[in-house]
């Protein structure tokens, strides 16, 4: 009888711990979902916002338009580096990868760029682009460019706190990533090869990561005049 007793115990255990493996299945997918279902709703909310600010943009005179930019570029800021940086977390990095789906897939860092600009709306060749050396397409968005070389991680984090509250792009020797400067806060948002399961993340400039091991810098301050009148009309940038 107290054998008997023991093998139900175990069996209890056992379906016990299948239910809960099914369960975390379950949720996991639904939560995937809802983030894919999150990341359609967001871009819609941003290309509607991006035809009010062009309908505005079209009936107002060249002192307004320059308001109308300074508000979109306020705009795509914000949720460039909250809205999508959010969604981007945790998804992997692989040299090949391709995603178009925020978690789902996996992605190379020159994609995790081209892609999350190209979602935001700016009609940039994404696969072309994320080709490319990252200087390529740094100085097709921006003039405001600056190379550094051999500087120390400490230099460069010195030198965002110096230049204005902003969204970067920095090309290093074999990667790229946003840099956003905020207050005296700087931060690397990537997708990592250096922790490839984690993949998409944001960290302190100074640490353990590309941005700090890189010998070569290229920095380009997006979100300019330029870049952001061309979002708002919806037109192309060149190959």
């Amino acid at each position: 009888m107290g054998i008997k007793l023991k093998i139900m115990q175990i069996k209890l255990i056992q379906l016990c711990a299948l239910c809960l493996f099914l369960h975390s299945c379950l949720q996991n997918k639904t939560q995937v979902k809802g983030n894919l279902l999150a990341y359609e709703d967001l871009k819609v909310s941003v290309e509607n916002q991006r035809l009010i600010f062009q309908k505005e943009y079209s009936e107002a005179d060249e002192v307004d338009r320059n308001s109308i930019e300074e508000k979109a570029a306020s705009y795509l800021l914000e949720k460039i580096t909250t809205d999508f940086f959010n969604q981007w977390e945790g998804t992997e990095w692989d040299f090949n990868g391709t995603t178009r789906t925020p978690r789902k897939g996996k992605i190379a860092c020159g994609y995790f760029i081209t892609t999350l600009l190209s979602d935001v709306g700016f009609k940039i060749p994404r696969t072309k682009w994320a080709q490319q050396a990252s200087e390529y397409y740094i100085t097709r968005m921006t003039a405001d460019v600056k190379r550094f070389s051999n500087q120390t991680p400490e230099y460069m984090k010195d030198y965002f706190l110096k230049q204005p509250d902003g969204l970067y792009i920095a090309g290093l020797d074999s990667h790229v990533g946003f840099v956003y400067k905020s207050g005296n806060e700087v931060t690397f948002t990537h997708a990592s090869y250096y922790d490839p399961k984690i993949g998409v993340q944001t960290e302190e400039l100074i640490g353990d990561n590309p941005f700090a091991k890189s010998a070569y810098r290229v920095v380009g301050r997006i979100l300019d005049k330029e870049m952001v009148r061309k979002w708002i009309l919806g037109e192309s940038w060149s190959e």
